[in-house]
């Protein structure tokens, strides 16, 4: 990890160039900055009241940080003059160099051989802000205020410098410790600041928007080290859809990766994942108050059932889950509000206690006491400018009483975020309640906080495999090589045979035992080819096979055809540029592609992992025993796919693609077989 002390809490800054340079100096004067500032400029004798120094070379010491807003190639020469007199860092403003042309890209190299071994932020990026130290290497407006001493807040990180503006502009009463931005990551990545920012015991959790990964390696060690400090790390990484993955190579000449993979990775690695800027900043807030949580069990409070029924309806189709109570957690809980309202989770316990302090603070304590994992108060507070919000305070009063009674974690769900205000978020939290805007929004904070605390709950995944450099020429395998590939790695085939005539189809097929599968090798999509017949149920229905499928090619495969299968996969391993070998498991056939039924690991993924993996396919129900069928034989699926990564793995140097669909799962005990194969090596 690269020590950033000096530029991340510095105790003197430059503030270097011109109009950019005096706002820099502007900001940290109006947070309050206790540290030297020293503007520079060639001609001015003076920025917002403090001596400017013509060059960095009259400097009255070397500064810890400092900020350079002058155009690119003038930015190569301060670097170079700044690491001379030993500066701690820069952050380096200017636009230009790798993510607009070839020039740019050659400049950019010159940029680091003259930073040597003084870290550098950027270029192309606003910089940096410490609240909690009121330093600003930031050359605009932002919305934050200086963190309290002995206060703790968030850290959050973005390849986007507008983004980041937006995210200090919010009014969610999310406390910010740090708002860095990386721009290029030049030099210093996005995960060198990551780490030093969990090494900060005022950063509680940390939150990165991601473009593009700076470094595998390092965010496997960054996802350890949060672990380790217990510091959630929440990811929004962007670039699904086409569209984005072309604005982010145009933007900050950062590749966006496989998106699937990268979720898998994520995931694997005990990142929250945020699909949305209000889940991201929920999520943080959530995290900063409670820390990852036990598990998805949760509970809803409302004095109305339209606001218990969304609640309901907005857990639909997630992790988290409202359990439903039995008798005797019914009980107490019906003792505190009578018999006109029905108990359940979530509770709508109407409105005839309203305002009632001792029978809020008892229902509450009754509701929150069944050990849920996470406790929902659902509450929107009136006008402030037109109403008396005094009873509604009186329910927060009691909901404090109830988890501090229970040692439980709670918070309140807000429907619209205008319907609270700041002050009020802000002043929950020190009371240990987090205030979360939007339904939607708050169980997604929760199912991420509990992804997290069940990652952490288990033992940290080993190192993906590296990429390897890949090349042009390549090797596709026909069916009958691939199968066998994979059948010296244990992995089932159905009983085969390699035939060339008609007579040898008809000889091996009386040996093997009918019904049987004919294949024309050499035909990748046998299907859209006609090249292949099942079912094939007599010598002479080989032999006409036989005949029809030698038109196409002149080599063919007879196997064995599967009986009583229950389900089918696809199994898919293809090399990634960033994460290496991934392996894609989905329902088989067309249903992957017409139901979107697959789920991405990155590998070595482990039995627990491909277990998991196959309980949340939409095809799961199969596995099973859907509506009386046989249950289908799990545990040789998963046997076959580890023996199936086992090959990927052992040909890692060389494989580009391999394709196992399908996958034939038969009734449990039963086994399954790999129907069909598919393996594209590269030349060596």
């Amino acid at each position: 990890m690269m020590k950033l002390e000096r530029l991340l809490r510095p105790k003197s800054i430059a503030a270097i160039g011109g109009l950019q340079a005096s706002r820099v100096v502007e900001q940290c004067q109006l947070m309050g900055y206790e540290g030297e500032i020293w503007p520079v400029h060639p001609s001015k004798t003076e920025v917002r009241g403090l001596p400017a120094y013509a060059s960095v070379e009259e400097l009255p010491g070397a500064p810890d940080a400092a900020f350079i807003g002058v155009n690119r190639h003038l930015t190569i020469e301060v670097v170079r003059s700044l690491r001379a007199i030993g500066a701690g860092g820069a952050v380096c403003y200017a636009s230009g160099f790798l993510e607009s042309d070839e020039t740019g890209g050659q400049l950019q190299s010159e940029l680091i051989e003259a930073a040597g071994d003084m870290p550098i932020i950027g270029p192309n990026c606003y910089g940096l802000i410490n609240y909690a130290d009121g330093a600003l290497l930031w050359p605009d407006q932002q919305g934050g205020r200086r963190l309290p001493e002995g206060h703790t807040g968030v850290a959050i990180i973005t390849q986007s410098s507008n983004i980041a503006i937006n995210f200090t502009m919010q009014r969610r009463g999310l406390p910010l410790a740090y708002m860095l931005t990386v721009g290029n990551q030049a030099q210093v990545g996005m995960s060198d600041l990551a780490l030093n920012m969990l090494d900060d015991p005022r950063v509680s959790a940390l939150g990165l928007y991601i473009e593009g990964f700076d470094s595998i390696a390092a965010m496997e060690t960054l996802a350890q080290r949060a672990r380790t400090l217990g510091k959630p790390v929440v990811v929004f990484k962007v670039g699904e859809s086409e569209q984005a993955q072309v604005a982010t190579l145009s933007h900050t000449a950062s590749l966006a990766g496989s998106q699937a993979a990268a979720s898998a990775f994520l995931k694997r690695n005990g990142f929250g994942q945020a699909n949305s800027i209000p889940v991201f900043l929920e999520s943080l807030k959530l995290l900063h108050v409670h820390g990852p949580l036990n598990g998805y069990r949760i509970s809803s409070m409302s004095c109305s059932g339209g606001e218990a029924s969304i609640m309901a309806d907005t857990a639909v189709g997630k992790k988290v889950y409202f359990p439903a109570l039995d008798e005797a957690q019914k009980k107490p809980v019906q003792d505190a509000l009578g018999p006109l309202v029905t108990v359940s989770n979530p509770l709508d316990y109407h409105n005839y206690c309203w305002g009632n302090s001792d029978v809020m603070t008892r229902a509450y304590t009754a509701m929150v006491g069944n050990g849920f994992d996470m406790n929902f108060l659902v509450l929107d507070f009136p006008h402030s400018e037109r109403c008396d919000d005094s009873e509604w305070l009186v329910a927060v009063d009691a909901f404090e009483a109830a988890l501090k009674a229970n040692k439980a974690k709670g918070a309140l769900a807000i429907s619209m975020s205008e319907n609270i205000p700041e002050s009020y978020t802000e002043a929950f939290m020190e009371r240990g309640i987090v205030s979360l805007y939007g339904f939607e929004e708050a169980l997604k904070a929760a199912e991420i906080a509990a992804d997290i605390g069940q990652a952490w709950q288990h033992e940290h995944s080993d190192p993906v495999l590296e990429p390897t450099a890949t090349h042009p020429e390549k090797i596709t395998l026909d069916e009958a090589s691939a199968k066998q590939r994979l059948a010296s790695f244990e992995v089932p085939i159905p009983s085969s045979h390699l035939v060339t005539s008609v007579q040898q189809a008809v000889e091996n097929a009386d040996k093997t035992g009918y019904p049987l599968v004919l294949k024309a090798l050499g035909i990748v999509h046998k299907t859209e080819a006609n090249a292949m017949r099942l079912n094939l149920q007599s010598a002479d229905a080989v032999a006409k096979a036989a005949n029809a499928l030698l038109e196409l090619s002149d080599r063919l495969y007879l196997e064995s055809m599967v009986e009583d299968v229950v389900a089918e996969l696809i199994v898919g391993i293809t090399h990634d540029a960033q994460f290496g070998l991934v392996m894609t498991i989905g329902s088989g056939g067309i249903l992957v592609e017409i139901m979107k039924d697959s789920r991405t690991l990155v590998i070595p993924a482990t039995r627990s992992q491909i277990e998991n993996l196959l309980a949340e396919l939409k095809s799961a129900p199969l596995f099973a025993g859907y509506r009386g069928k046989p249950k289908a034989d799990i545990k040789a699926a998963v046997d076959a796919i580890l023996a199936i990564q086992h090959y990927a793995i052992d040909a890692s140097d060389r494989l580009l693609e391999l394709d196992v669909n399908p996958l034939l799962l038969c009734a449990e005990g039963k086994g399954v077989f790999a129907a069909d194969a598919l393996i594209v090596l590269q030349e060596k």
